[in-house]
């Protein structure tokens, strides 16, 4: 007799079993994961932060590090506005893709958004007074618009983002005391090796010492093997 039921059903093929079921359980749970999970908002951030540091006050604190959170924040907020002594503050390591403005922070220094997923650098209009670093390498960022009002900064550590051209590095002249940048594992820098595009750098921007963590001596060997 034919076997017309069983043979209709052997021709998937086996992959299947191991590629496309699995992918699809996993994504439903992840998707379960994040709609169970919502990201940390930054207040309670500051209150773990808090209890990590034997219940310290974070108006008083100097040094505030929200660093890989789990759940990560999700967005920066006005309950940063508390910090209004801290120095540094440190959000680096979480998904944060907009910067805000924080008017409070009138002692801020260095701000430290690393490895975040921030397209666009924005709200130091109000902290460009006094800050003095900004760490903000592996985002999204494509171009350097936003760094003006930021008169004091002397250290911009932005590698590994989408900065494309070297001409975006004309809109720092309005950084005058900018004498450290980091840049590398930009698009900009494909095909050239560190000391040619130390030069491009510097074309711009003759006053920088320190290009990708190394001391600029203002020698030139000529080497650009």
């Amino acid at each position: 007799s034919r076997q017309s039921g069983p043979s209709k059903l052997v021709p998937l093929p086996l992959a299947a079993f191991f590629s496309w079921p699995p992918l699809w359980q996993t994504g439903r749970r992840q998707r379960g994961a994040h709609n169970a999970m919502p990201g940390t908002n930054c207040q309670k951030a500051i209150q773990i932060w808090s209890e990590k540091n034997d219940n310290a006050n974070p108006e008083e604190a100097t040094i505030v590090k929200l660093l890989c959170l789990s759940p990560p924040i999700e967005k920066m907020d006005s309950s940063l506005n508390q910090l209004v002594n801290v120095k540094h503050l440190a959000l680096s390591t979480n998904s944060i893709a907009n910067m805000i403005s924080l008017p409070a922070l009138k002692n801020i220094e260095v701000l430290s958004l690393g490895r975040n997923m921030i397209k666009k650098i924005s709200g130091l209009d109000e902290i460009g007074a006094t800050l003095r670093e900004l760490w903000i390498s592996y985002n999204q960022i494509s171009t350097l618009d936003g760094l003006n009002p930021c008169v004091k900064l002397t250290t911009l550590f932005m590698s590994n983002n989408k900065i494309k051209d070297f001409s975006e590095l004309d809109k720092l002249t309005a950084n005058p005391e900018l004498i450290n940048i980091l840049l590398k594992g930009n698009p900009c820098y494909e095909g050239l090796n560190k000391k040619q595009a130390a030069r491009e750098i510097l074309g711009v921007l003759p006053k920088v010492t320190t290009i990708d963590g190394e001391l600029q001596t203002g020698g030139d060997d000529g080497d650009d093997e």
